[in-house]
């Protein structure tokens, strides 16, 4: 049989165990998880793709929320010699999943880079460890205010000065909630939408809409501002966010 058949057929295998065992545990939580289908490569690649511009320099990258890890699969390849990627992922059953794809992913056998699954929450990760790029699969959308303020608090406490935070929002998930969802429900929702909002008007450095992606998604770029060589302050950078 064809090499690239078989290889088509085991992606095509692995993808719908994945996407089962995501159902399976947004069925146990869905707040948590956030989403009924793990993350398209449409949605991967825009979420990743500060990794790829600043290849070939060895960078420290840590990603959040991973779920499955169909982020972190696109995530690996990128990684030149001498890179570290941390992957917090809280859920158990998620994270015993991760273990096993890094350890069998064969670009690492051919790198230096080093590769760490983390099972916690990011909120509660214990490292001294500052990164070039954070990517986040968790859903905002799906927390407290409170919550949300910590974890941005945490990914801006964890990024280098001038380093990328990359997100991503489904579309029309505000209205939809609006329309289903208590008004409690409805007035969380609106107030974590004002929180990000607020950093993205700040912070962000570009918006790109995945229409590929089951559902539709916003992912933002987000830059935590440079130090002041002269003050030690940061100093916001201009909102370049694309519309």
């Amino acid at each position: 049989m064809d090499d690239r058949i078989i290889s088509r057929d085991r992606s095509l295998t692995q993808r719908n165990a994945e996407s089962w065992m995501f159902l399976i545990e947004a069925a146990r939580d869905l707040r948590t998880t956030g989403a009924v289908a793990p993350s398209g490569k449409a949605l991967a690649r825009v979420l990743t793709e500060p990794v790829r511009a600043q290849a070939p320099h060895p960078l420290a990258v840590l990603e959040a929320g991973a779920g499955t890890g169909p982020v972190t699969r696109a995530l690996i390849p990128q990684l030149s010699r001498g890179s570290r990627l941390d992957i917090v992922e809280a859920n158990p059953r998620f994270a015993a999943r991760l273990r096993g794809l890094v350890t069998a992913h064969p670009h690492l056998a051919a790198t230096s880079a080093q590769v760490n699954v983390h099972q916690t929450h990011v909120e509660h990760l214990d490292t001294d460890q500052r990164y070039d790029v954070i990517v986040s699969g968790l859903p905002l959308t799906n927390f407290t205010p409170v919550q949300v303020e910590r974890i941005m608090a945490r990914y801006l406490e964890l990024l280098h000065p001038g380093g990328t935070l990359t997100y991503f929002a489904y579309l029309g998930t505000r209205k939809a909630r609006a329309l289903a969802a208590s008004r409690a429900e409805a007035r969380r929702h609106a107030a974590v939408d004002e929180i990000m909002a607020a950093y993205q008007r700040t912070h962000a450095t570009g918006r790109w809409t995945v229409w590929a992606n089951l559902p539709p998604a916003y992912v933002w770029h987000l830059q935590r501002p440079l130090a002041s060589a002269d003050t030690g302050r940061l100093v916001p950078q201009p909102d370049r966010a694309s519309r």
